[in-house]
């Protein structure tokens, strides 16, 4: 399968970094926050990408999985495997019974209504603190173990989330190259001429949105007991906007893409800590920079420099020949 030639490249550095930097800070700490960003990044772009149905409320579903798992271990003594399959399930539910009528909207308004549904979810984890601890947030979450393995160092959380994210990208390629696959590309082309070709669009829209709900669930849940920590800020609506960001930064349609968006993201602001007092300024001209010369995204304007090159290249060996 050759669309899988780029997940066996993904798949073998992540493998030698680790090895490449033992104990580098920027890999086994950074990189961490950089995987999972990475897993919520690759599951919007299912959305907006593919789908074309933009959401500003994913932080929301990210939330309602790191809480779940939060609640049901410090409170009710639950195991945090059965806690994260529970607190996917919660959100499947939620997101399923908001997919019919919120996606029937379309443009702004869809942008609108996916909006209030993050600031609802962030304003019932701030108000309910008998529960979610309020706006002090809820701590002393389980360490996460499998079979004995207890996941508590940074290079283990490193194993355990790049892994995930490798299974989520796996997932995604094999849905995008797939029936399924064409016929999001066909919904985000144009609503009307999928239906003539005999899709079911509401069906296909509520699939990936529950979908890309379900794998920010399974993030928010690795978070909380990578955290052992989790508050209502982490969920707001102005990370919606940075995985949004990460998406269009790296790609529209392109899962590698919203990969290089979220590590970029990620890492810009360490990089960026000399300048602590340009940091926002820099931040955005960097971004208006990228949106004015390479609209398409980093990675798609990477691939497109890379073919001229080799263009130019094999056209002029013809020509000495």
């Amino acid at each position: 399968m050759s669309y899988l030639r780029g997940f066996y490249l993904l798949l073998a550095v992540a493998l030698l970094l680790p090895i490449a930097f033992p104990g580098s800070y920027y890999v086994t700490v950074v990189g961490v926050t950089a995987a999972l960003n990475a897993i919520l990044a690759v599951s919007l772009n299912l959305l907006m990408g593919y789908a074309g149905q933009i959401s500003l409320g994913h932080a929301g579903f990210f939330g309602v999985g790191a809480y779940a798992s939060a609640i049901l271990t410090t409170r009710y003594g639950w195991n945090p495997w059965p806690a994260i399959v529970a607190g996917m399930a919660a959100t499947g539910v939620i997101a399923f019974t908001l997919a019919r009528p919120i996606l029937r909207l379309k443009g702004h308004y869809l942008a609108m209504a996916t909006l209030g549904m993050g600031i609802i979810i962030n304003i019932v984890l701030v108000q309910a603190g008998s529960f979610t601890g309020g706006p002090d947030g809820l701590g002393g979450i389980p360490t996460l173990s499998l079979f004995g393995w207890r996941v508590n160092s940074d290079l283990r959380w490193y194993i355990v989330i790049v892994s995930v994210l490798l299974v989520v990208v796996w997932i995604s390629l094999n849905i995008i190259n797939s029936r399924s696959g064409r016929a999001l590309r066909a919904l985000h082309g144009s609503e009307v001429a999928a239906e003539m070709m005999g899709i079911d669009t509401g069906a296909t829209k509520t699939q990936v949105f529950v979908l890309a709900a379900l794998i920010a669930s399974l993030a928010g849940s690795l978070f909380a007991y990578q955290q052992a920590f989790v508050s209502p800020d982490s969920f707001s609506f102005f990370f919606s906007i940075e995985l949004v960001t990460m998406v269009v930064l790296g790609g529209m349609a392109s899962t590698y893409g919203a990969i290089l968006g979220a590590v970029i993201l990620t890492f810009l602001p360490e990089l960026l800590v000399v300048f602590e007092d340009y940091e926002v300024m820099i931040f955005g001209a960097i971004l208006m920079l990228m949106m004015i010369f390479l609209p398409q995204g980093l990675f798609v304007g990477l691939q497109g420099l890379v073919r001229r090159v080799l263009r130019a290249k094999q056209g002029s060996e013809r020509g000495a020949a």
